[in-house]
């Protein structure tokens, strides 16, 4: 008999999360926590959504999200999950950048930024505070107008070495655009810039497997191999959620799905208003990414001079559309030490992540697609090679991943890495209005967006959700 995922699980709970990504565990551990009776409902067999690993023969492990994020993380993580994983999270100190117009190492904050722009590029010393004081002081309330190339002329016009440094950690990091609203950019670079790039110290699997320990502490269900086919709407209000044949009854659901899947599949076009589905539909996702996965044999070691985070390309310029285009240029290498995992094995791994199309990857037959992935492995170590010569040979493990990949594992439409565009934030929020109790939370163009974002925004639905149940708002 197949097995019973469901087995035991309650026919009624306060709260049904979808989705085990950062935001919805942190939305349930924190209504959890606060007393309500909590379901998580994760489709996969891991928790974690993007922020999850996979393990290789031979013992190696890979963490399958983009790394590095803000020193803001300790202070979420102590206040929202726990004092044992803030204190885990440690600072990347070697920040690298190699292409034709400079090469460089550094700290990635404000001090080191501004002594890089004023001494190794020539910027006047007062733009540059202007600049800085500038992106701290965006919000979301500003103006959405203003793209970040027009912000970047007005500080830097006909620099395109001084964007390639301000923009392509920043694409990398929540998938941000030239042709984005400048908020996006101007939020994600103060909050980097604070204090630098922060990381997990003991590797996803250990932070996943604290965080699942935290929930349990607080009474939260969790049930993996759970996919929601259907959320139920009675009188305006969700009533239920359908998943591996159950109805389950609830006062209140926060998905952490993508938003289109929430909004035009799970919840259906029949219990929306008009305006409200043409505006979900013509949110635009985010770019999904490409992965080349590397592991060092046993005994074999990378110096850790060559840094931590490592932007390469071999682009004379900086451009969207090369940072996405299948004729990679740009690559961005993230160096796993020993000290990443200081309780495992003295283990060196590398992962080259890229920005990409789904449309590139997503009608190639099954021959083309393979002959592609293996490609893509194949330019990724000789591009590696550059830097660290004979690294191929000391290669035990390599493996590629790719839109479709992350679409197949995430199911997130089009494999999108970062979720929905800066749009996609409104109709997410306006949600409870279109049908009571009924919440999302995830990677939409919140500040900061990535793991940072993901928690913030499941805190911030979480205390909305808590407020109404506490309130006694949702129908008994």
């Amino acid at each position: 008999m197949p097995r019973d995922f469901l087995k035991g699980a309650a026919d009624e709970y306060d709260v049904i999360v979808i989705g085990s990504g950062l935001a919805g565990m942190t939305s349930a551990n924190i209504l959890g926590r606060a007393g309500h009776r909590v379901l998580l409902l994760e489709q996969h067999y891991k928790l974690g959504g993007l922020a999850t690993w996979f393990l290789r023969p031979g013992g190696h492990i890979f963490d399958v999200s983009l790394h590095g994020f803000p020193h803001g993380m300790i202070k979420s993580c102590r206040r929202y999950w726990n004092r044992d994983i803030a204190d885990r999270i440690v600072q990347l100190n070697n920040i690298r950048f190699d292409n034709p117009q400079f090469s460089l190492s550094t700290t990635f904050n404000r001090e080191d930024f501004t002594k890089l722009l004023t001494t190794k590029f020539g910027i006047e010393h007062q733009n540059v505070v202007d600049f800085f004081d500038t992106a701290r002081g965006m919000n979301f309330y500003d103006d959405q107008a203003t793209t970040t190339k027009q912000l970047f002329e007005r500080f830097f016009p006909g620099r395109d070495d001084v964007v390639r440094l301000l923009m392509e950690p920043i694409t990398y990091a929540n998938g941000s655009t030239l042709e984005d609203p400048a908020i996006t950019y101007g939020i994600v670079f103060s909050n980097f810039m604070s204090k630098g790039v922060f990381i997990y110290e003991g590797g996803t699997e250990d932070l996943v497997a604290r965080m699942k320990k935290e929930l349990e502490s607080n009474n939260v269900d969790i049930r993996i191999r759970c996919g929601v086919d259907r959320i139920n709407v009675k009188d305006g209000h969700v009533e239920s959620v359908e998943t591996n044949g159950r109805t389950i009854r609830c006062k209140a659901v926060v998905s952490n799905a993508n938003l289109k899947t929430t909004i035009l599949k799970m919840l259906g076009t029949e219990v929306l208003d008009k305006d409200f589905i043409e505006r979900a539909n013509a949110v635009r996702l985010n770019n999904s990414s490409t992965q080349v996965y590397m592991a060092l044999k046993e005994g074999e070691h990378i110096d850790e001079s060559s840094g931590d985070l490592f932007f390469t390309s071999t682009s004379k310029e900086f451009r969207t559309d090369l940072l996405l285009s299948r004729d990679i240029t740009s690559r961005t290498f993230s160096f796993y030490y020993p000290r990443t995992r200081p309780e495992k094995k003295d283990r060196y791994a590398v992962v080259s992540s890229t920005n990409a199309n789904w449309s590139d990857w997503a009608d190639l037959n099954d021959a083309d697609y393979e002959a592609s992935k293996k490609d893509l492995v194949e330019t990724t170590i000789d591009a590696l090679e550059k830097y660290l010569p004979g690294i191929r040979q000391k290669i035990d493990w390599a493996e590629a991943a790719t839109p479709r990949t992350f679409q197949h594992y995430t199911r997130h439409e089009m494999g999108a890495s970062f979720g929905t565009k800066f749009e996609g934030l409104g109709v997410s929020r306006e949600l409870p209005q279109q049908v009571g109790g009924m919440y999302h939370a995830g990677s939409v163009g919140i500040i900061m967006s990535g793991w940072l974002g993901a928690i913030n925004y499941g805190v911030i639905v979480s205390n909305e959700v808590d407020q109404a149940l506490v309130s006694k708002a949702f129908p008994v």
